[in-house]
């Protein structure tokens, strides 16, 4: 924490598996995009409101306990991603993040980068770009191999690596499928061959447990609006602290520094040499966002006080009970036949005769609050969200189903 300064305290609250007595202003009965946008609970807007009102009294008074709060949530998230806290950097979101590294990576000219076919654009842009101004190659392989049925073919991948390559960017999970791919496997195969591993991690992160050392991670980015159920605009990111430190701040800016705010304090301390810092919070090189990370601090509260295994495993059951019922109305479902690939996601083809837009449309004048990416219907439940809506929802679709059909 930071000396002489306490944060703002954390919510009395007690967050409960399948219990959303902490939404009371929640609209929808079943909310199932947590995948998309998570809504704040109660905690996360104590938490904001708190910042808010400290700021409001105490203007620059209120920096030091905001910062000391800052300090507490690294503590959490990475306790979250079995890391240091050292090591996380508090910045905007997934997309920023990656973007970041990938501008500072000590690229040479002719370095190889493996991307996936289907990822989201937030972890193939930012490689791209870096691609284009550092002459760096990239090459694509298909995430369907690790989505088959009988098990994960690293045949491509292999090969790929075989050929060198710097570094290998993958999400945890697909946004689209739900697939949760094998990372302690794809992780010991960059390991044998010298490649660097750096992962999406915001469809996974709160929901799915994940462990940076156990499947051999070097960079993770992670934006807060999803799984850790935060506002937008707050999210992490974690390096290793060998690969942060031969990183090539090229986006630093002067909260970068060493001792940054010295100046404002005693005379004869403004310069512009003093080192950088070496660990990925160099990053935060700006004012910070000190009230969105506040109601994320809350957000991620509640989350820490169940534990992402037991959320994982409340999720599996909610996905179990709904997933059969929707094959026998028709949708083809997208979840991995392997428990180990699954995760909070869970998403259909829709019937021939129907459009994905439509049914979630359908659902949402019901109560039912879900999303359609490239024309799937997807559910993203979360702990709130009881056993007990299951046929409710089911309800809903099939009333959606004879609406759409006359």
């Amino acid at each position: 924490m930071s000396a002489g300064f306490e944060p703002t305290p954390l919510p009395d609250v007690e967050a409960r598996l399948g219990d959303r007595a902490l939404f009371p202003e929640l609209v929808p009965w079943a909310y199932l995009n947590h995948s998309a946008i998570s809504p704040l609970s109660s905690a996360a807007r104590v938490c904001l409101e708190q910042a808010a009102g400290l700021t409001a009294r105490e203007g620059l008074g209120g920096f030091p306990p905001l910062n000391a709060q800052r300090k507490r949530l690294k503590q959490t998230l990475a306790a979250l991603i079995g890391g240091q806290a050292e090591d996380i950097a508090l910045v905007p979101g997934t997309g920023a993040a990656l973007g970041a590294i990938a501008a500072c990576m000590p690229w040479k000219p002719g370095d190889r980068i493996i991307l996936f076919e289907g990822e989201f654009p937030a972890n193939v842009t930012p490689w791209l770009q870096a691609t284009k101004a550092f002459g760096v190659e990239p090459v694509f392989l298909p995430i369907a191999d690790f989505g088959r049925p009988d098990g994960p073919d690293f045949d491509r991948l292999d090969a790929a690596l075989a050929d060198g390559a710097r570094l290998l960017a993958i999400s945890a999970v697909q946004f689209q499928t739900g697939l949760q791919v094998p990372l302690a496997e794809i992780g010991r195969r960059c390991r044998a061959h010298g490649c660097e591993l750096a992962v999406d991690a915001i469809q996974a992160v709160g929901a799915v447990p994940i462990d940076v050392d156990a499947m051999g991670i070097d960079y993770l980015a992670a934006g807060g609006h999803k799984w850790l159920m935060g506002p937008q605009g707050a999210g992490f990111a974690w390096a290793r602290p060998e690969k942060a430190a031969a990183l090539v701040p090229r986006v630093a800016g002067w909260m970068s520094h060493v001792s940054p705010v010295d100046f404002l304090i005693a005379p004869g301390m403004l310069r512009y040499d003093k080192p950088l810092r070496t660990r990925l919070d160099f990053l935060e090189g700006s004012a910070p966002n000190g009230l969105g990370y506040a109601a994320l601090e809350g957000a991620v509260h509640c989350i820490a006080q169940i534990g992402v295994a037991a959320i994982f495993e409340h999720i599996q059951r909610w996905h179990d009970a709904v997933d059969g019922p929707m094959v026998e109305r028709g949708f083809r479902s997208r979840r991995a036949p392997d428990a180990a690939r699954r995760s909070g996601v869970l998403t259909w083809t829709p019937p021939k005769d129907l459009l994905a837009a439509n049914i979630s449309l359908a659902l949402g004048r019901r109560g039912v609050a879900c999303s359609t990416p490239e024309g799937l219907l997807r559910f993203a439940p979360h702990w709130p969200n009881a056993l007990g809506e299951v046929p409710l929802v089911l309800g809903a679709v099939d009333e959606a189903l004879a609406e759409l059909r006359g």
